[in-house]
């Protein structure tokens, strides 16, 4: 009879610092794993604390009590199969990021991490101690090494995995989205397994935590590069592989390959996915923001009703003099067409009362950017006021292009708690409406068909604060900013760069002392969702006093 081995992978989303939930989540995984006759169930990296803990993991009471909450599995789970977790170790004083293999009651291994990412939103190497390679564990007919994570993409731990008599590779990860990201995992896993001859199991979280989408896509890998297993983008899986011994080796027994979405697909569930969680894990409920009449405001209520449901959503008109009857009309069929509330609020007297108010102090001075902005901050205070009363968390609806170059008026329209358009550059703006419009998904909440009227998506971009104002007045049109933009800050190119690239010198100097002069600015702004490598957060992080600028 040939030998089998059933793994069960939890593909799930733990919430950070929520260790009674997370443990929950741990029973009840292992309890349909033994259900299904599973030898052993395996949780991805750091699962007990939810991932990534950031500094919250160097408070010892808070280490203390994770691995407490491990141990108590350790008992809960003794009839049964092995249980792999991810969790801290604080042993003498160091801290590791560790996985914790239980079975029968006891501890049979504590793995703990080689290398430490410190790069893109990973500071491992100010938080942990490296660990020791260490060789494979026993789980009674199979030998599993277990590489965490970044491990993995080196080809040391793996490779001494197999030479101590591993049999099968068990990567547990906490691995963020960003584009593109799965065939950058699978084309590392695949040096992986031909290095070592191995079947092996990229086993990967779900879920949103602050700015960053962990998007699961967990795979199984037979020797050779064969694609065995993969579960789905984003849900929360809980699957069973079996494993066979051959002549050859043990080897993973086919099972279903899940399709994956294009990019654009994969970035919008990413914005969703990011709302919803951050709603969910804060407590929130319902969500606020204002809307224009413009694209930006348009396609952030579109997320939010997909996220939250429509009627947890309420859109706010806030006309000044300056807004035209198209805006409002607009405004008003978006909201109609998502289905949420919309309430308008007129900002001209209050505008003209603060005008007079400052009167006196201004006399002399030229109207200009400074009053512009005063209807900005306006329309702040009032829906921060709407926030406070009935608990709805504002949203703000900045794009990349904008949030890049100081496009927008602190404490006014940078009011808020959330920015699901953080890292999406304006003419991904455009082409995101357009897609909603086209597709809907069963994982949305809003209605289906156009509820972005073609006119919001074609007509000039503008911020409505003065006559016949256009967002071309004050920066080069979208489809030139965002190369530039792109360049410079997802690509680090030089200015030299750039100019080679066919722009004029005096434009791209410009945007580049823009980009600089804004920090402050992104400094204090709502985190959003993480869509690129180079998204304004933990990824990228400039000093707000910087008088470089590069001359070339």
């Amino acid at each position: 009879m040939t030998n089998r081995f059933r793994i069960s992978l939890g593909q799930l989303n733990p919430t950070v610092g929520d260790l009674a939930g997370n443990k929950a989540k741990a029973l009840a995984a292992w309890q349909e794993g033994r259900a299904a006759g599973a030898d052993f169930v395996a949780l991805p990296e750091m699962f007990i604390t939810g991932y990534n803990t950031q500094d919250l993991i160097m408070k010892p009471a808070f280490a203390r009590d994770a691995m407490a909450h491990i141990e108590a599995l350790m008992a809960e789970t003794a009839d049964g199969p092995a249980l792999g977790i991810g969790g801290p170790l604080l042993q003498d004083g160091k801290l590791f990021n560790a996985y914790h293999v239980l079975k029968n009651g006891r501890l049979v291994r504590q793995v703990l991490k080689h290398h430490l990412p410190n790069e893109t939103v990973f500071d491992e190497v100010r938080l942990y101690e490296p660990g020791p390679i260490a060789g494979p564990y026993d789980l009674g007919i199979l030998r599993v090494g277990t590489p965490i994570c970044e491990d993995a993409w080196h080809e040391d731990v793996p490779e001494a995995l197999s030479e101590s008599g591993a049999e099968v590779i068990l990567v547990p990860n906490g691995s963020p989205y960003y584009r593109n990201k799965y065939d950058t995992r699978l084309t590392h896993m695949v040096s992986r397994v031909v290095e070592t001859g191995l079947p092996l199991i990229y086993l990967n979280m779900v879920g949103g935590q602050d700015d960053q989408v962990f998007d699961g896509g967990t795979f199984v890998l037979n020797p050779g590069g064969e694609l065995a297993l993969r579960l789905p983008l984003f849900d929360e899986v809980i699957a069973h592989v079996d494993f066979e011994e051959t002549d050859a080796g043990w080897r993973a027994v086919p099972a279903a390959i899940a399709a994956f979405p294009d990019e654009w697909e994969q970035d919008y569930q990413v914005m969703v996915l990011s709302l919803r969680d951050y709603f969910r894990k804060t407590g929130f409920k319902k969500a606020v923001l204002g809307l224009s009449g413009g694209i930006d405001s348009a396609i952030v209520a579109t997320i939010a009703a997909d996220a939250l449901g429509p009627e947890n959503v309420r859109c706010v008109m806030l006309p000044s003099q300056y807004t035209s009857q198209a805006s409002l009309d607009d405004a008003g069929e978006v909201a109609r067409n998502l289905g949420t509330r919309l309430d308008t609020v007129s900002i001209k007297d209050p505008v003209g009362a603060v005008n007079d108010t400052l009167a006196e102090v201004f006399e002399g001075t030229e109207p200009g950017l400074t009053e512009e902005n005063i209807q900005s901050r306006l329309r702040g205070v009032i829906l921060m006021a709407i926030s406070n009363k009935y608990g709805e968390m504002l949203l703000t609806t900045g794009n990349k292009s904008e949030v890049a170059v100081g496009y927008a008026t602190i404490y006014g329209d940078m009011a808020g708690g959330y920015n699901p358009i953080k890292d999406l550059y304006k003419m991904r703006v455009f082409e995101t409406c357009r897609w909603r419009n086209a597709n809907h998904r069963d994982w949305m909440m809003g209605p289906a068909g156009e509820v972005i009227p073609p006119r919001v998506i074609d007509k000039p971009p503008t911020a409505e604060l003065r006559e016949d104002q256009k967002d071309s007045d004050s920066l080069p049109p979208y489809d030139e900013l965002d190369v530039i933009l792109e360049e410079l800050i997802d690509n680090e190119a030089s200015v030299a760069d750039v100019v080679a690239m066919g722009f004029e010198r005096a434009m791209v100097k410009k945007i580049e002392h823009l980009v600089y002069l804004a920090e402050y600015k992104r400094f204090q702004s709502a985190p959003g969702a993480r869509l690129t490598m180079r998204s304004f957060w933990l990824d990228r992080r400039y000093p707000i006093v910087n008088r470089w600028r590069d001359p070339s």
